[in-house]
């Protein structure tokens, strides 16, 4: 690591003497990455987060790193692209890697976190980092020095606005959802099996809940003509890689049913004609979300149309869904292959306000910028990571797609480099290669 190169002090030393500031805009994952990754290599680190002093509809507690839309930090497994990007993540020194190891809960391939435990123990590293001094602010202008920004989707109006004039380019969006979460004990388990699709275990890391031709008829057609809760925006965008429950059945009958609602992959004694599946959220099994059901419904409907579902006759909503407007600046128009505004001197932007689409993906954009603005203090000379990476394949797609069909992206084999013509263990071992080249840079 940087950190067995270059002394502490004499970054300190650096830094004061030629009066560099660093400015982190936003406690988010992203900004967190940033935050922890340059405090613990002597970087003494200004990190702005708006709440409490300004509240976000979607976010229901004050905690750092806090997961809003679901639990699930998406595939475990190296021959997947997500899985094979938190093992690059882990490489580079990755906050969120330590925290989702104390949170996991299991969840058969997938990465499943309590999230107030990997919250909270985010919050307290980076609490507790003394080269981190924390601002509750809501930011409306840069500050004075490098800024990092990592707002997020949910950026305050105002500070938009400055990015916006800045970028001589508007600021783009879309609606993203959250699935509602129910008190395990208020479920029928009676009307219940447990396990993973395609998977032998029957742990109750999901609770699958079966539904009759007659129970899904009646289902479908009460969701398709419940009432929604009223979205502000005039250009209504839904990402497609997380839609609505309600936007899918509205697509036809049969669209829930290859969808969130397949009935395949279980060892049930008679084949049901729909299954919903129920994850556990918590470390302790109080907490189950239900799989794949984002929604805009109003919190009413929620409750007597979600009730439908067969096992959720009584069950307790803990936490409804709710839909919210993801803002994304058009990346390849603004930022540069450092994800440094092109025409803003010694401004970064992280997160998925860069374009980058999910957690684990807003995460690793925030732990890359952390690298690229330390090169850029220590004034060293530094190729981006290679696009032979899962990130540097991410972070070069978002800034060098086609300059008129940009939209936000998740981690994907499909924009690595040969990726699809390779075995999926040569392909692991050239990222983590590239990966390893990428670290050395900083030690010449």
């Amino acid at each position: 690591m940087v950190a067995q190169i270059t002394q502490n002090a004499n970054i300190a030393n650096h830094m004061q003497k030629n009066n560099i500031r660093v400015n982190i805009i936003g406690a988010g994952l992203a900004g967190c990455e940033t935050s922890n990754f340059l405090a613990n290599h002597g970087i003494k680190v200004h990190l702005y987060e708006k709440r409490p002093v300004a509240k976000s509809d979607a976010h229901h507690t004050d905690f750092f790193g806090e997961l809003v839309c679901s639990n699930s930090l998406k595939s475990r497994k190296l021959d997947n692209a997500c899985g094979l990007l938190k093992k690059e993540m882990e490489e580079l020194g990755s906050l969120m890697i330590e925290a989702s190891k104390v949170s996991e809960v299991k969840g058969g391939d997938s990465l499943n976190v309590d999230r107030e435990v990997f919250a909270k123990y985010i919050t307290e590293k980076i609490k507790s980092n003394p080269n981190i001094q924390i601002h509750y602010e809501d930011v409306d202008d840069f500050k004075e020095g490098i800024n990092i920004i990592c707002t997020g989707p949910l950026t305050s109006t105002p500070l938009l606005e400055k990015i916006q004039s800045s970028v001589n380019d508007k600021i783009y969006g879309f609606f993203d959802a959250s699935a509602p979460i129910v008190d395990r004990s208020t479920i029928d388990l009676s009307k219940a099996t447990f396990g993973s699709r395609y998977e032998n275990d029957n742990d109750d890391v999901y609770i699958n809940l079966s539904f009759t031709k007659e129970q899904f008829d009646k289902f479908y057609e009460e969701l398709i003509n419940a009432k929604k809760a009223p979205l502000h925006d005039f250009d209504v965008n839904y990402f497609e890689g997380c839609l609505p429950i309600e936007v899918i059945a509205s697509r036809g009958y049969k669209t829930l049913l290859h969808g969130p609602l397949k009935p395949v992959g279980f060892n049930f004694k008679e084949e049901p004609y729909a299954v919903c599946q129920l994850r556990k959220d918590d470390l302790i099994g109080n907490l189950y979300n239900i799989v794949g059901f984002q929604t805009n419904l109003t919190y009413p409907e929620q409750k007597r149309v979600f009730s439908l579902i067969p096992g959720l006759e009584n069950a307790k909503f803990v936490r409804y869904g709710l839909m919210h407007r993801n803002s994304y600046i058009y990346a390849p128009k603004i930022l540069n292959d450092f994800s440094m505004i092109k025409t803003e001197k010694n401004i970064y932007i992280a997160g998925q306000l860069s374009g980058v689409e999910g957690y684990v993906e807003s995460a690793a954009s925030g732990l890359l910028v952390g690298y690229y603005c330390l090169a850029n203090i220590l004034n060293l000379d530094i190729k981006p990571l290679s696009f032979n990476t899962v990130l540097g394949a991410l972070l070069r797609y978002i800034t060098h797609t086609g300059i008129n069909n940009f939209s936000p992206m998740n981690a994907n084999f499909g924009i690595m480099f040969g990726a699809n013509s390779m075995k999926k263990e040569a392909l692991v071992e050239r990222s983590l290669k590239y990966i390893d080249l990428f670290k050395k840079q900083f030690n010449e």
